[in-house]
């Protein structure tokens, strides 16, 4: 054997000088062992089915055996004398190389890692190559430092092509979709971490990334209706279709190493196109169109003939800076945009229109402790009597003093509440404040006729709440008149009334609280109706207000704008309802509206929304020369 020495000669060379005969005979029978135990481990070590080498320290194959000749298609005996590293490939990977180098220099136990060989036959294989020390210690150590000279390491090969295979099996069936054969989510979100790290770091590319995220239209319709087997060859269909619709767009790219779309089925009826090193928003705008044009035509599902649409939501940008949660939230609200359109359209993400959805759910998140907070406050704007000029009522208009957002109007934040249910608790806190200023004023000016307060109540609060009950406690607790409360409801609310919200409004009437009709004109506008509701004032929108144009200021007064009007307030007179007319700017809106016989009026002529202590100043004397 090529570059060892002879096992016995060390042992011979250690046997002291001066010795028995009974020594020498033990000295005699334990080299005998040794060297049969040599030959033992070169018998075991050629016929080993484990493929390996013994290295030496400059890396050179000092032995190998019949196992690795085999594996790697070379004679064993060839393989003597040949840079081991490069037969199994270790210098290609730097970490690898520098382990391998330790542990020839004895500074490292062992390496181990796999590696791709390429077979002289052509084929490949998969091999765990281990690098080990041989043993220099025990029975074991000693045979093998005479057998090879105690030095090197031992090299094996093990074959692990067919686990390897299996392996990537199994990892294709976890990371694909059974109905569809598509790549599912869990590997479509891998994708997109290693394409938006990939796109961040590597200079050769745009930089930048796409993405259309999709739903059908209707899916559950056609599982309801046909069948769950019927569903899930539609969505194998559909997923042919958008397959077909990445391939061409890789293809319309005209470079041939562009890569085309991946596509994939992240759910139900949820799909995904991710566009890598994307260049720009008109590419996957026409992706796209191109995936809504390919759904439009009918599928012939075994005889079952379907036609379905899609909704898809488009979001391209810089992947340096996102993560792959930030693109599928533009991504999913972008798809949420495109169904609230309309359906079977695509939609591009906004960034100013999602700044607003995100402040309205900040905003939603935080109504409930805000009211208990105290952020709320309120506003008042007179109601004047169009003859006299004077403040006959206030409507009291709440305000949230936001600390991040400011001063919000009721815009702003009244849809909220009513969607989530905190009208209820904000509403009863604007009622006690509102009924508690007005006593307050009734209090300061005992000797004037007394002003009335007007609060806006939405239809919730009469389903969520017992606002008769609520109301009636708040005129007891602060003493405040029930003549002196005003009620204000929306037309689409009031006109449609039956049930447990008529009785409510019936019953704040026969407490002797009035009823308004706010923005009367912009619904249903029954006339008749009104005469079955227990409703006292009707608050005329202010279009028709904006809608009275004059000669004085250029324009050619409208007829039928003030024919419309003064119809209505007669209307509403003969049925003993007084009326206000809302948004009054101008003092010849005003004089107009005085002329065809409108009670009172609120705008910015007379005054904005101010605070309380401002509305004490002007029922001092006329609002209209105070606004």
């Amino acid at each position: 054997m090529s570059g060892t020495s002879e096992g016995p000669a060390p042992a011979v060379e250690l046997v002291r000088p001066a010795v028995t005969l009974s020594n020498f005979t033990t000295s005699s029978a334990s080299s005998s062992r040794v060297a049969g135990g040599t030959n033992l481990l070169r018998a075991a070590f050629a016929a080993a089915p484990l493929a390996m080498a013994v290295v030496n320290r400059e890396g050179l194959i000092v032995e190998a055996n019949e196992s690795l000749g085999t594996l790697l298609g070379i004679a064993p005996e060839a393989l003597a004398g040949r840079v081991a590293a490069d037969l199994v490939d270790l210098a290609s990977d730097t970490r690898a190389w520098h382990a391998y180098r330790e542990v020839l220099r004895g500074r490292q136990a062992r390496l181990r890692c796999t590696r791709r060989l390429k077979h002289p036959d052509g084929h490949s294989l998969w091999a765990q190559v281990t690098v080990a020390p041989l043993p220099t210690e025990g029975p074991e150590g000693a045979l093998g430092a005479r057998a090879y000279g105690g030095q090197g390491v031992l090299l094996s090969v093990a074959d692990i092509s067919a686990r390897r295979e299996l392996q990537a099996r199994l990892r294709h069936l976890q990371m694909h979709d059974p109905v569809t054969r598509l790549p599912n989510r869990a590997l479509f979100f891998e994708r997109l971490s290693a394409a938006l790290e990939a796109e961040s770091y590597e200079q050769s590319g745009t930089g930048r990334i796409g993405l259309c995220y999709l739903d059908l239209d209707g899916f559950k319709a056609v599982n309801d209706t046909l069948g769950h087997r019927v569903g899930d060859r539609l969505l194998a269909a559909v997923a042919e279709r958008l397959t077909r619709c990445a391939e061409e767009a890789g293809l319309a790219r005209g470079n041939p190493g562009a890569v085309a779309p991946l596509v994939a089925r992240l759910g139900g009826d949820e799909f995904a196109l991710l566009v890598e090193d994307s260049t720009g928003t008109d590419q996957l705008a026409d992706l796209a169109e191109s995936v809504l044009k390919a759904l439009q035509l009918p599928f012939d599902l075994a005889g079952q003939r379907v036609s379905v649409s899609a909704s898809i939501g488009v979001v391209e940008r810089h992947a340096a800076g996102t993560t792959p949660t930030g693109l599928m939230q533009a991504a999913d609200t972008t798809l949420y945009w495109a169904k609230a359109d309309g359906k079977s359209r695509w939609t591009l993400f906004d960034p100013e229109r999602n700044a607003h959805r995100m402040t309205r759910q900040a905003l939603s998140s935080t109504l409930r402790p805000a009211i208990e907070r105290g952020e709320f406050a309120l506003d008042y704007q007179p109601l004047v009597g169009m003859e006299d000029g004077r403040v006959h009522g206030v409507e009291a208009l709440v305000r949230w003093h936001h600390p991040q957002f400011g001063t919000l109007t009721p815009n702003r934040f009244i849809g909220l509440a009513e969607e989530d249910g905190s009208i209820v608790q904000l509403g009863r806190w604007v009622l006690a404040t509102a009924c508690r200023q007005a006593r307050r004023w009734q209090l300061e000016r005992p000797d004037e006729p007394p002003i009335f307060v007007s609060v806006n109540v939405a239809v919730r609060q009469v389903w969520d709440s017992d606002l008769v009950a609520d109301v009636a406690e708040i005129l007891a607790e602060t003493g405040l008149p029930a003549h002196l409360l005003q009620l204000e409801l929306t037309e689409s609310a009031v006109m449609g009334s039956a049930g447990r919200p008529l009785q409510a409004l019936q019953a704040l009437s026969d407490m002797g609280v009035g009823i308004a009709i706010d923005d009367f004109g912009t619904g249903y506008s029954n006339l008749a109706y009104l005469s079955r509701l227990p409703v006292s004032v009707l608050k005329l929108d202010g279009s028709f207000v904006r809608g009275f144009m004059y000669e004085g200021e250029g324009v050619a007064p409208n007829p039928a704008d003030e024919i419309v009007v003064e119809a209505m307030i007669q209307l509403a007179h003969r049925l003993g309802l007084t009326v206000t007319a809302e948004c009054v700017e101008t003092a010849a809106q005003a004089a107009r509206l005085r002329r065809i016989g409108c009670d009172t009026g609120q705008g910015w002529l007379y005054s904005r929304p101010v605070g309380a202590d401002r509305i004490s100043v002007l029922m001092g004397g006329s609002a209209c020369r105070q606004g």
